[in-house]
């Protein structure tokens, strides 16, 4: 074999790839690759041959290496499915050159795809040999032209990997100074770190000539210096020569040759395998330190697991108690800690569990509160034919309550929706907070099933119970209108609100004017003239309309008096993509300046009619009804615009609002209460105290307490990775001390290269 220089590192990076092998992983110490590059006939093939000891390359003249070998030499024999297995090398060869061919075709083709091949001896070291094509300048067969530029890429895409060795493969009986092979390897590692010369054919030199000068490099020198080999003859290879024979053949030259008789020992197959076990074992001892360091901290990981899998009895009844009840508490616990908040388990990527719900309780809840509001012109529509009906064919003079009532009953019939909505939101959450807290009994599926379904059914009771309450609070709610309520306004404050500005004492006895609406509107009859139209900041108050330059309301261009102005429709111009509607006084004053009418444009008629309903709630009405009232006049119609009924409508429009702020108010109070006791706290008191018992009397206990196949999977995994781990730590500790680094040689004066240039032997 010639693989002595290997023997004290074989056996501890095999014992380090079979600890590893035994739980299915890779030892991951990335030994590097060696790529043999040269022209061609170098004899490359002939030096990787020496190194497996077996003759299985295919031979024959011009390029016969036509696409890239990756020859892995491995210690362990893992059997794949889509590999085929030889046990004759005569056998490899002919698949090598079919494989070939099958890509390449029959005619000197060549291709990027490598041809992969592994060869398991329990006598090799794990190692990747890459043979690459010949370099070659002039295209034959089916070649193409540039065929010189394709080889070279081809080399470069595996000699510039920093942890590839490059053995750069020359002929003796050929000028060194043009060596491509040389020149690759500059380009790629110019310090000469990774790249050793090999100097073939030595027994094919003139009569009279020698490489003394290379082999001892003073010619032409290398950081790494050369190595010579000799490799079979064609006629070695067609007898059949044996490679042992060729090794002792090798050895026999070096010795008696007079040129090379002095430098023997550091010459030969066996030398260059040395060299490269050298190189092997520099770079395990580099990167044993933080390989080593990944040891021990999946080591400490895996520590307190193994030790519980080491004490587990699956079989032991008194195991299977214990753990049923640390699983309860533990899934007791971890329930309480995502309702009632915790540090040690916080979640950064979304809400959960009682964040959750406090969201659902404080912003979704009154968001669809808020949402349920009915449209303002319907609302005004409602309340008009209540007091309508309610007088019925007399003219009646005050305001009834009663409508007032009947619009109140009908809004606040409307809180049911939202208040059902929110149970089942919250409801939803806590499901799904079980379901993540029952993830620590993946171990166990009969026992987390059994506990998801009791705690849901549990849920699921409450939550009929929590609807039958919050239902109950509504039908409350309906049972009696509280008009003596310290937050109601009384008909005395809602119709002096709907007649004159709506004025809030403070509690600094100081006077603010109530603000309805602020936005952007554009008025539209500004004389060219004068600017044309052009769009301004309005702000309605309920006494007075102001429009200023921007938002921030610093210059006010105008403000308008409500006082006896209406609204009424305005036909979209032709040329206008905007929606209008025009306010003016029906005392026949000028609005605005010299303008009878002032026109206001929106871009949408959503927000001509959100204005119109705004300018309703301060008092503008519209001028007159859009269609006229008839028997059969269904919901769609509007409102009279008798100015006695407008006032009449205001004031019960506004005491709804003032009524339905305290239901709403007292909703959303009662609301989150009445969920926390009826639901999550009793969910929480039912988890401590009950779902232990309901464990036991659901049925078997031994039955529950059956793992996962999974789990035994893992228990067993867990065990065997720790043992190798523990044996992977002893081993790269001998390999600390067994192998001993080698210092690189000082660079050196290759000038040469570059300059493209030499002497001649």
């Amino acid at each position: 074999m010639g693989n002595r220089g290997m023997e004290d590192l074989i056996p501890l990076v095999n014992r380090l790839q079979d600890a590893f092998s035994s739980i299915g992983q890779s030892c991951n110490l990335d030994l590097p690759q060696i790529a043999v590059v040269g022209g061609q006939s170098a004899g490359k093939s002939s030096v990787l041959e020496n190194f497996v000891g077996r003759d299985f390359l295919p031979r024959g003249s011009g390029i016969v290496t036509r696409r890239p070998l990756v020859l892995s030499l491995t210690h362990y024999f893992k059997c794949c499915t889509f590999w085929k297995k030889f046990t004759d090398f005569d056998e490899v060869r002919q698949e090598i050159e079919a494989e070939t061919d099958r890509v390449t075709g029959a005619n000197k083709g060549i291709s990027p795809i490598p041809i992969n091949l592994r060869v398991y001896s329990p006598h090799v070291l794990n190692l990747t040999l890459i043979d690459l094509p010949g370099i070659t300048k002039v295209p034959v067969g089916d070649q193409p032209a540039d065929i010189e530029h394709q080889i070279r890429d081809m080399i470069m895409q595996f000699i510039c990997r920093e942890s590839c060795l490059i053995l750069a493969v020359t002929p003796a009986n050929t000028d060194l100074a043009n060596s491509d092979a040389l020149k690759l390897a500059k380009d790629v590692d110019p310090q000469g770190q990774r790249t050793i010369g090999v100097i073939t054919k030595l027994d094919l030199m003139d009569e009279g000539t020698d490489a003394r000068d290379v082999l001892e490099n003073k010619l032409l020198p290398l950081r790494r210096g050369y190595i010579g080999v000799v490799n079979r003859s064609q006629k070695d290879i067609d007898g059949k020569k044996d490679i042992r024979a060729a090794l002792a053949a090798e050895r026999k030259f070096f010795l008696s040759h007079p040129a090379y008789r002095h430098i023997a020992d550091s010459m030969g197959t066996p030398h260059l395998q040395k060299v490269l076990n050298q190189q092997l074992t520099n770079h395990i001892r580099d990167t044993l330190p933080a390989f080593r360091s990944k040891l021990q901290s999946q080591l400490l990981s895996l520590d307190r697991e193994a030790e519980e899998y080491r004490q587990y009895r699956p079989d032991d009844p008194s195991r299977k108690t214990k753990a049923l009840l640390q699983m309860v508490q533990q899934f007791s616990v971890d329930f309480e800690k995502r309702i009632e908040g915790s540090g040690d388990q916080v979640d950064t990527v979304e809400l959960s569990g009682g964040a959750k719900i406090n969201r659902i309780f404080h912003e979704r809840f009154p968001f669809e509160l808020v949402k349920m509001e009915c449209d303002e012109k319907e609302m005004r529509r409602e309340i008009s034919y209540a007091i309508k009906n309610i007088h019925g064919i007399r003219t009646g003079l005050f305001t009834p309550d009663m409508a007032f009532e009947a619009i109140v009953k009908k809004q606040v019939v409307k809180i049911k929706e939202p208040c059902i909505k929110c149970i089942d939101l919250v409801v939803q959450e806590l499901i799904n907070t079980v379901r993540q807290c029952s993830d620590k009994l993946d171990s166990f599926p009969c026992l987390r099933e059994e506990t998801e379904r009791i705690v849901t059914s549990h849920i699921r009771d409450r939550e009929s119970k929590a609807k039958e309450q919050v239902l109950l609070l509504i039908d409350v709610q309906l049972a009696y209108i509280n008009t003596n309520h310290e937050d109601f306004i009384g008909f005395a404050n809602a119709q002096q609100r709907s007649s004159q500005a709506n004025k809030k004492s403070s509690a600094g006895n100081q006077v603010s004017v109530l603000v309805i609406r602020k936005g952007w509107l554009t008025i539209n009859n500004i004389s060219i003239m004068k600017g044309g139209a052009k769009e301004y900041w309005f702000v309605l108050t309920a006494e007075s309309l102001s429009w200023f330059k921007d938002d921030e309301e610093k210059e006010k261009k105008y403000m308008l008096p409500l006082d006896n102005l209406k609204v009424k429709d305005v036909e979209k111009s032709f040329m206008s993509s905007k929606h209008m509607f025009a306010i003016f006084n029906t005392e026949q004053r000028n609005v605005f300046k010299d303008n009878r009418f002032l026109e206001l444009a929106c871009d949408t008629l959503e927000e001509v009619e959100s204005w119109r309903a705004s300018l309703l709630r301060a008092g503008v009405y519209p001028e007159r009804e859009s269609d006229n009232f008839s028997e059969s006049s269904g919901p769609s119609e509007n409102f009279s615009m008798d100015p006695q009924l407008e006032r009449k409508v205001e004031t019960i429009r506004n005491l709804v609002d003032s009524y339905m702020a305290i239901v709403n108010k007292c909703i959303r109070d009662l609301m989150p209460k009445s969920i926390m006791h009826l639901m999550i706290n009793n969910v929480k008191e039912f988890i401590n105290a009950e779902l232990l018992a309901q464990l036991y009397s659901a049925g078997d206990q031994n039955a529950l307490m059956d793992e996962s196949q999974e789990q035994v999977q893992r228990r067993e995994e867990v065990l065997r990775t720790h043992h190798a781990l523990k044996e992977a730590l002893a081993i790269t500790g001998d390999i600390s001390t067994t192998t001993i680094s080698t210092p690189l040689p000082p660079p050196v004066d290759n000038s040469w290269l570059s300059a493209g240039a030499g002497s001649r032997r």
